[in-house]
Order: C-alpha cells, then sequence, then structure tokens
C-alpha cells in the first residue's frame, strides 16, 4: 500500500510517500511544496492544489494521512492553514483518495509510544523506522513522514477519522 503523508501549511506544505509491506515501510519519497511569499493568497492555494495533483498523479497514492490541525493561541496563522488544508483536501477528494487524518498527539503516540513526545523524538523514530542515514529535511517534510508511519503503524478504524 502507497501512504501520500501530508503536513498542511501555506508557505510549505511537507510531503512524503512511504510503501507499507507486510514486512516494512518504506520511504519512496518527500519534500515541501512551496509557495512563493510575495504571491497573492488565493493564487498560493492554487499553487498548492496543482502541486497536490501533481504528486498524487505521479505516485498514486493508495490513501493520504494529514494531520489534524492544532490552534493554540495564534488563530491567526491558522485560518490560512485550514483554507490551504481545504484545498489539499480537495485534491486528494477529486481523485477518490480515502483521507485520514490524525492529531499531532496521536502522530507522537504512534511513533514514539508517547502522546507529548518532543519533536526530535518524533525525528528519531522516523530516521530509525525507515532505516534513513538521517532525519529527513527540512522539518515539514520530516513531519509529513511522521504522518504517513502513523498510518501506517494505527488501527484506522480506532485512531484515524477518515472523510
Amino acid at each position: 500500500m502507497r501512504i501520500l503523508g501530508i503536513d498542511p501549511g501555506y508557505g510549505l506544505i511537507g510531503f512524503s510517500i512511504i510503501e507499507k509491506t507486510r514486512a516494512d515501510n518504506q520511504v519512496i519519497d518527500y519534500g515541501v511544496i512551496e509557495t512563493p511569499k510575495d504571491m497573492i493568497f488565493f493564487e498560493r492555494l492554487k499553487v498548492i492544489y496543482d502541486s497536490m495533483n501533481k504528486l498524487i498523479d505521479k505516485y498514486n497514492p493508495n490513501e493520504m494521512a494529514i494531520e489534524k490541525l492544532y490552534f493554540n493561541k495564534n488563530i491567526t496563522t491558522g485560518i490560512p492553514v485550514a483554507e490551504a488544508r481545504g484545498v489539499i483536501l480537495l485534491s486528494a477528494v477529486n481523485r477518490g483518495l480515502p483521507v485520514y487524518e490524525y492529531t499531532p498527539q496521536q502522530i507522537k503516540m504512534a511513533l514514539t509510544g508517547v502522546g507529548k513526545a518532543e519533536k526530535s523524538q518524533v525525528q528519531f523514530m522516523v530516521k530509525t523506522l525507515l532505516h534513513l542515514t538521517k532525519v529527513p529535511r527540512p522539518d515539514d517534510a520530516a513531519d509529513a513522514v511522521a504522518v504517513a508511519l502513523c498510518h501506517s503503524q494505527t488501527n484506522q478504524a480506532m485512531l484515524g477519522m477518515r472523510f
């Protein structure tokens, strides 16, 4: 099974593609979709949408896992991220891709066994579980790999919410 993992954003969107087999998980690709800061926001959404379509068409994933948004105190940043996330979800749904979402705590729990793990602990487990020589960079890409691994390792019916 091929899983597309997404760490949503609007300036940088982390993505990963992992292949889940009976024995292991293998990373196929990871990186970021970047939108220019000087571009009008609505045009940035189009860049995200078009880039997501290209990723889905190129790798033909079976499922998509995306991090659920968590608003702490900065709702101002959260609104554009939510809008970008909507564009990401639209791309997946338009291509018939099943989508599952996970909270940051669920992702941390799946990878480290601790729901309040530090980012460095999650990154260490990403590197270890995929037998990588280094942690994926930038952080947004590493987060997207973690989302895909979470989906690969958890009981989707219990922990993930499917759209």
